[in-house]
């Protein structure tokens, strides 16, 4: 649980830094990309079972 927090928190940050300096955020836009890091996350997970 306290992983996921820290991610939460240093991916705000980052986010927050991008928005200061006007970048683009380096993320999938849309459901879509979201959906495709699911996927890549699920996939990885079911090859480390599998192998």
């Amino acid at each position: 649980m306290l992983e996921l927090v820290i991610c939460l928190v240093v991916g705000l940050v980052i986010g927050g830094i991008f928005g200061l300096l006007k970048l683009p955020l380096p993320v999938p836009h849309g459901l879509g990309g979201i959906l495709g890091l699911i996927g890549m996350f699920i996939g990885g997970q079911l090859v480390k079972l599998l192998v």
